[in-house]
């Protein structure tokens, strides 16, 4: 599935964005989540040039931004994050950067105070990367994709500090969209 595909429901789901944004929920995209926001945002959603994947574990560089960000939540960035994805995107005019790769250089987005994009997936589990390294055999030999053996071994890795910053994002993240979806104070209007 693409935020390129032409189907209805994934025209849908892109416009569906708009709604979180314009009533300042918070919205978290992960993956093809995170190239809807974009691509709602206006922004490009591409494959690799070299029709490189990233599927497995690939290195996460924050960004000043995403430095400042960290210091917030009080966790670093992982230094490597699970990615099952051919396609990325760029980075919104009306966003920020918060995270780079190689490959695919937009990793993490903010667009205001609690829509987030990540191109990786820290809810990843061992039964997910297990299932879907064996329903989607065929994309591990994509260029660029690693075999399963040093998927599971990247988990064990790896996720420990992935956890640790998700677990201080989470929490940041629904505090902001509290703050962001509040109402006016008494006697003020919305647009005061």
């Amino acid at each position: 599935m693409s935020a390129n595909d032409d189907e209805d429901y994934v025209r849908r789901e892109i416009d569906w964005v708009g709604v979180a944004l314009k009533e300042r929920k918070p919205y978290l995209g992960l993956c093809l989540g995170a190239q809807m926001l974009a691509r709602h945002l206006g922004a490009r959603v591409y494959p690799h040039e070299g029709g490189r994947a990233e599927i497995g574990y690939y290195p996460l560089q924050p960004t000043g931004d995403g430095r400042a960000f960290a210091e917030g939540l009080g966790a670093p960035w992982p230094a490597y994050v699970y990615h099952w994805h051919r396609e990325g995107f760029d980075c919104p005019s009306c966003s920020r950067t918060l995270a780079t790769g190689d490959d695919f250089p937009t990793q993490a987005i903010q667009c205001g105070p609690a829509a987030f994009g990540l191109q990786f997936h820290p809810e990843v589990t061992h039964a997910m990367i297990c299932r879907w390294t064996v329903r989607g055999h065929e994309r591990l030999s994509m260029p660029g994709a690693q075999d399963r053996y040093r998927q599971i071994e990247g988990r064990f890795m790896h996720d420990p500090a992935v956890r640790r910053w998700l677990d201080a994002f989470l929490d940041h993240w629904l505090a902001a969209g509290e703050t962001s979806a509040e109402p006016p104070a008494a006697g003020r209007s919305a647009a005061a």
